[in-house]
């Protein structure tokens, strides 16, 4: 791109209705037998063409099904909703029309934060021109990005309200990695995380902890840096774990590591719609988003990787801090009546049950133990959950 195009970039914000919200569900496919990951995203896509065509679309409003990274990954992506729960309604039938074909070859929908026995180099790569770009560029951390996520957008109405909303979400990262962690094994051994996805994530270029801009003008110039540089070609190219979406009016949160439990994804997509909603009220009540100082931010990032639902976090730019499991439940006693508003009081509820019961990464390494350390345990007990909940 020519400079005279880059100084002139400006990133237009389509707005979008306040609070509606889309969920993006990264799984992968694992043979029933062995738990293996195997590479069959290409045969199950060519056989999804035909019989349900209405899932298969490279963009759009509507759910379908997108290739990813690695031949053994899919991601399942909802349309535009009001409520949470008729994106988890349409995950749903997403998922039981993946298995009328999934079933008879004894491959199973495998969700969790990263895979506990699967090594990077036996994985094929999707062969797609950008994936080969991205390997050629970051080369060792480009191939081990064998991990899964769940990512949430928010639609918000007015570009003036979507920085404050990134800087809200950030404010509250370490209760979102927490709450959703469920990657503690990763290549065989216990990596003593929470989040290893987390981790990995980070090492590729423009990922990991957002700046924390307070103007849009300085996003802009952000983007134009990149791009003037060669760091990236398009602002889609981005990947922070909370970013703004400016052709969609979205702001996107993806903190989570895989859920493996569509109860859970409704949890947390619940828990980032009310912290989308407060920005929103605040900003419209002539109110500021307290900022973080980015050290703090990434501090919170690492203790609840590596820690889970056990961290302490820092609260505000005071550097007041309280345990995770102590501030959690006053951030649902606060966020209630937002829930109740949003129709996902519900959903909000699972949060509750999640502190009770434990995170995925506790559940794993509970699995863990009861089998003397077999991790093919834990990977059968994650495609249980995954096909049926708890």
């Amino acid at each position: 791109m020519k400079r005279s195009r880059l100084e002139a970039l400006m990133l237009e914000f389509a707005s979008s209705t306040q609070s509606t919200l889309g969920i993006e569900w990264e799984v992968a496919l694992v043979d029933r037998a062995s738990g293996a990951m195997i590479g069959a995203a290409p045969e199950l896509f060519e056989v999804l063409t035909a019989p349900h065509r209405d899932l298969i679309h490279p963009e759009g409003l509507t759910p379908h099904l997108t290739r990813e990274f690695l031949a053994n990954t899919i991601e399942m992506v909802t349309g535009v909703n009001e409520r949470v729960g008729e994106a988890i309604e349409q995950l749903a039938g997403m998922v039981e029309k993946i298995r009328r074909h999934t079933d008879p070859l004894g491959v199973e929908i495998f969700s969790a934060g990263t895979h506990p026995l699967a090594r990077w180099e036996e994985q094929v790569i999707s062969d797609k021109e950008r994936y080969r770009k991205v390997l050629e560029r970051t080369q060792y951390w480009g191939y081990q990005m064998m991990i899964y996520g769940v990512h949430v957008h928010v639609g918000v109405d007015s570009r003036d309200k979507a920085l404050p909303t990134v800087n809200h979400l950030v404010n509250h990262y370490g209760h979102l990695l927490a709450l959703s962690a469920n990657s503690p094994f990763w290549q065989g051994h216990d990596t003593g995380y929470a989040s290893q996805r987390a981790m990995i994530f980070q090492q590729i270029p423009t990922s990991g902890m957002p700046y924390l801009f307070q103007r849009w003008e300085e996003f802009e110039q952000y983007t134009r840096d990149l791009m003037d540089t060669g760091v990236i070609e398009e602002d889609s190219e981005n990947r922070w774990d909370v970013r703004p979406v400016p052709r969609y009016g979205t702001v996107e949160m993806r903190i989570c590591d895989g859920a493996s439990t569509l109860q859970e994804i409704g949890a947390m997509a619940a828990l980032t719609q009310c912290l989308a909603e407060e920005a929103s009220r605040t900003v419209e009540a002539g109110g500021t988003i307290p900022v973080l100082r980015r050290w703090n931010a990434e501090e919170n990032k690492w203790r609840a990787a590596r820690y889970g639902l056990d961290a302490e976090v820092i609260l505000d730019p005071s550097n007041r801090e309280a345990p995770l499991r102590e501030e959690i439940p006053r951030m649902l006693d606060r966020l209630a009546p937002l829930a109740d508003d949003l129709g996902c009081a519900e959903e909000l509820a699972e949060i509750e049950r999640i502190l009770e019961r434990g995170t995925g990464a506790e559940r794993q390494r509970r699995v863990a133990a009861r089998h003397d350390g077999d991790l093919r345990a834990v990977v059968r007990d994650l495609t249980r959950l995954t096909r049926t909940g708890y």
